[in-house]
C-alpha cells in the first residue's frame, strides 16, 4: 500500500530548492512514509503548550559568574557564584562570530535554514547507514538538539535515547520551528549548547579556551569550537582532525591547527574577560548574599557595591605605583581601603597588588588580621583627653621604664632607640613615641583601651590584661578596614557607625549580605558636643600637625601633605607590616603593605580633598571645648600653640 503525501502544515514556509518532489518515488516514497508514521505518533505523545516562548528561556539563562557593580553601575568585578558548571551571559546571536555560525551550521545541520526541525532527507541517510555500516550516523538537527538542552525529559541519556524520547523530540522541534524564528533556536542552542568539560555555551568556550569573546572568533576557532560540540571531551589531536574536516568544507586550510587547539586546551580554568578591579570585595559580598541552596535559590546576577570605579582604579594604581618602587626590598603586596567620611560607604577595596606583584594574591589584605603598631596609639590619648587625665600640652617622661607583668619585666623602647625626656603630649603622639604612649596608657583603667577599641569595631579576642600595656603599641590584631573605620569615627567627632559596601536595596540578597544599605540607613553626624568630640578634635589636630611630628619625622617627610589632614603610621613588632591611617574632610585611607619596610605609605599619595565635601572641616571646634577646660582662652593662637587647659602650669604625668 502507497502511503499519500503528507500535507504542508497551515501557516508553514514554501521552500523552492529545486530538488524533485519527497513524493516522485524511491528515498521521495521513503521520506512520505516516515512522516505519515512519526507526525501522528508526535502528536499523541506529547502535550500542546509545553513550548517555552524564547523570551522565557532567555530570562531564564543563569550565568555562573555574577557581576559586582560600582555604585554608578559599571562592572568592576565576575565572581564565579555557581561551581557545578560554567556559563556566561546570554549572548545576541547578532553579535557572534560570522565565521563561528557558518562552522556550526555547516558541522551540525547543513540543511538547518531550509527544514522544519526535522531533516527527513538526513534521517533517510542516517537509516541507510547505519544498516549497511556498523559505525552509526545521527540526523539530530540543531532544533531538536536544542528541544533536548530545553526539557530534561529529552536530554540524550548515556545509553541513548528511547523511541519514545526521540518522537518527543521530533514533535518538540517542529514545534518550536513553528513558535520561533531561525535566529532564535540558533541563538538558544549556541548560548545552552555544553562544550568541554564544565562549559556551557560558546561565551563560555571562547573566553576559556580562546581569551576572547565569541564575536572575535576566526575561522580556526570556529571550527575548533564546531569539533567540539560533538565530540565536548575528544582529545586535542581527535578535535583538531574533527576541526580540519570543518575547515577542508570550507575550502580553507588546516596550517597549524594541532598547535592551536593544544594551545586552547591548556587556558582551561581562566577567569572571565573584563576588568578586574574589586576581586576580593565581589568575593566577600556574593559570599554572604548567595543563599545555601543555589538549586532553589540562584545567587544574584549581578550586586551594586558602593565602591567608585574612579577612586578604585586611582587606589590599586597608587599602591602597584609604591610596589614597584620599592621592588629590590622584599616589598611585594599591600591593601588600600578607602570610606566615605560622612556615610561610611567603601569607596575603594584594593585587597591585593594582584599576581602581578604578589605570590598571595587571594588573601585579602583589608580583611587580613595584622598587628597595627602605632596606629592604635591616637585612641589611648583620645581615652586620657576624654577623662580629663591628659591635654595636648601635658609632660610625659621619654626615658628608660621597667613595667612588671605577669610574664616578667616589660621594657619599651622607642622606634629609634632614642630618648627625649620630657615631652608634651602632642609631640608624643604627633612624633609617634612609645614610652610616652605606654605612660599614658598606664593611666586609664586596666580595660578602658580594650572596650574603646571593640566599641570601633575592631573586635579584639582577649582581655585588656592578655595584651597589658604593649596594648597602646598595637600588639592585638586588627583588621585594615576595622582600623580605618575606627579613624573615620575619629574624623566624626568620635562617633562609630559600621562601614557599607553594598548599596543593594532592601532584598533578600542584600539581608544575607548583612552589609546592604537599607533606605532607613543615615550618615553620621560629626561635631556633636561631647567629651569624646573635643577629645578626637585635638587628636586629628596633633596628627595634622607636621611642626610637631618634625622631631622624629622632618619638616620634609612624606607625611607633610597639601590641604590639611591627619596621618598616623605604624608597623608591626617584627617589621613585616607598615600602616598608613589617615583622614581628610572628605576620606578615611587605610593602607598597609607587608613582607618588608614601606618608605613612603600609599595614603601619602593620596589626594587629601580632591572635590568640595558638605561635611564640617574636622578642625570645627566643639562648643565644649571650652567648659571642659581642651582649649586654650580665645586670645591666644591657636595657630601656634599647642591646645592646653587654661591653668598656668601644664598637668605632667610620670
Amino acid at each position: 500500500m502507497r502511503l499519500p503525501c503528507a500535507r504542508r502544515p497551515a501557516g508553514a514556509r514554501v521552500r523552492t530548492s529545486g530538488r524533485p518532489s519527497a513524493c516522485a518515488g524511491g528515498l521521495g516514497a521513503f521520506l512520505t512514509s516516515a512522516r505519515a508514521l512519526v507526525l501522528p505518533l508526535t502528536l499523541a505523545a506529547t502535550p500542546a503548550g509545553a513550548i517555552p516562548r524564547f523570551e522565557e528561556v532567555r530570562a531564564a539563562h543563569r550565568p555562573s559568574d555574577s557581576r559586582l557593580l560600582s555604585r554608578h553601575g559599571e562592572p568592576l568585578q565576575m565572581q564565579r557564584t555557581d561551581t557545578r558548571v560554567r556559563r556566561l551571559g546570554w549572548v545576541p546571536l547578532e553579535t557572534l562570530s560570522p565565521a563561528l555560525l557558518h562552522a556550526i551550521v555547516l558541522s551540525e545541520d547543513q540543511r538547518f535554514w531550509q527544514h522544519s526541525g526535522i531533516d527527513w532527507a538526513g534521517v533517510a541517510r542516517a537509516s541507510w547507514a547505519n544498516t549497511w555500516n556498523r559505525k552509526t550516523q545521527g540526523a539530530s538537527t540543531l532544533t531538536m538538539q536544542l528541544a533536548g538542552l530545553l526539557d530534561d525529559d529529552l536530554a540524550r541519556p548515556a545509553g541513548g535515547r528511547s523511541i519514545g524520547q526521540k518522537i518527543g523530540q521530533a514533535y518538540t522541534a517542529t514545534q518550536l520551528e513553528q513558535r520561533w524564528t531561525k535566529a532564535q533556536i540558533l541563538e538558544a542552542y549556541l548560548n545552552s549548547v555544553p562544550l568541554r568539560g564544565e562549559l556551557v555555551g560558546v561565551e563560555a568556550l571562547s573566553q576559556t579556551l580562546f581569551r576572547k569573546h565569541a564575536s572575535g572568533l576566526d575561522v580556526h576557532e570556529a571550527a575548533i569550537t564546531a569539533a567540539l560540540v560533538r565530540a565536548p571531551n575528544a582529545s586535542a589531536a581527535r578535535v583538531a582532525e574533527r576541526a580540519c574536516d570543518v575547515l577542508r568544507a570550507q575550502q580553507l586550510p588546516c596550517t597549524g591547527l594541532p598547535e592551536r587547539t593544544q594551545a586552547a586546551f591548556q587556558r582551561s580554568g581562566t577567569a572571565a574577560l573584563g576588568e578586574s578591579l574589586a576581586p576580593h570585595l565581589a568575593r566577600l559580598a556574593f559570599s554572604r548574599a548567595a543563599p545555601s541552596d543555589t538549586r532553589d535559590s540562584p545567587p544574584p546576577a549581578e550586586l551594586r557595591s558602593t565602591l567608585d570605579a574612579r577612586l578604585q582604579r586611582l587606589a590599586l594604581a597608587a599602591l602597584r605605583e609604591q610596589l614597584g618602587a620599592l621592588s629590590g626590598r622584599q616589598v611585594e603586596d599591600g591593601a588600600i581601603v578607602v570610606l566615605d567620611n560622612r556615610s561610611g560607604e567603601v569607596l575603594a577595596w584594593v585587597g591585593s597588588s594582584g599576581p602581578d606583584f604578589s605570590s598571595a594574591a587571594q588573601v585579602d589584605g583589608v580583611l587580613a588580621r595584622r598587628q597595627p603598631g602605632s596606629t592604635l596609639k591616637p585612641f589611648v590619648y583620645q581615652l586620657a583627653l576624654e577623662q580629663r587625665l591628659l591635654t595636648a600640652a601635658s609632660h610625659l617622661d621619654d626615658a628608660p621604664t621597667q613595667i612588671n607583668t605577669g610574664g616578667g619585666l616589660y621594657v619599651p623602647q622607642n622606634y629609634d632607640r632614642r630618648f627625649r625626656g620630657w615631652v608634651s603630649v602632642r609631640e608624643a603622639l604627633a612624633g609617634s613615641l612609645n614610652i610616652p604612649a605606654v605612660r599614658a596608657h598606664s593611666l586609664l583603667p586596666p580595660e578602658a583601651l580594650l572596650q574603646r577599641l571593640n566599641a570601633l569595631g575592631l573586635q579584639l579576642s582577649h582581655t585588656g590584661g592578655y595584651y597589658g600595656q604593649a596594648l597602646a603599641l598595637g600588639s592585638a590584631e586588627v583588621t585594615l578596614l576595622g582600623l580605618s573605620n575606627a579613624y573615620r569615627a575619629l574624623a566624626n567627632g568620635g562617633q562609630h557607625t559600621p562601614a557599607r559596601w553594598l548599596l543593594e536595596p532592601d532584598t533578600a540578597a542584600s539581608r544575607r549580605a548583612g552589609e546592604g544599605r537599607s533606605p532607613a540607613a543615615r550618615p553620621s553626624t560629626p561635631g556633636v558636643d561631647t567629651p569624646r568630640a573635643a577629645a578626637s578634635f585635638i587628636v586629628a589636630d596633633i596628627l595634622a600637625d607636621n611642626t610637631a611630628r618634625a622631631s622624629t619625622f622632618g619638616l620634609d617627610s612624606v607625611l607633610a601633605l597639601p590641604g590639611w589632614a591627619a596621618v598616623k603610621t605604624g608597623t608591626s613588632k617584627d617589621m613585616r607590616d607598615n600602616w598608613c591611617i589617615g583622614f581628610s574632610t572628605r576620606y578615611t585611607v587605610g593602607a598597609r603593605a607587608g613582607a618588608g619596610p614601606l618608605c613612603r605609605p600609599a595614603w601619602c599619595a593620596w589626594p587629601p580633598n580632591p572635590a568640595p565635601h558638605p561635611t564640617p572641616h574636622p578642625t570645627a571646634r566643639p562648643a565644649a571645648a571650652e567648659v571642659n577646660g581642651l582649649w586654650p582662652a580665645p586670645s591666644r593662637t591657636a595657630a601656634c600653640l599647642p591646645w592646653t587647659r587654661t591653668s598656668p602650669r601644664p598637668r605632667s604625668a610620670w
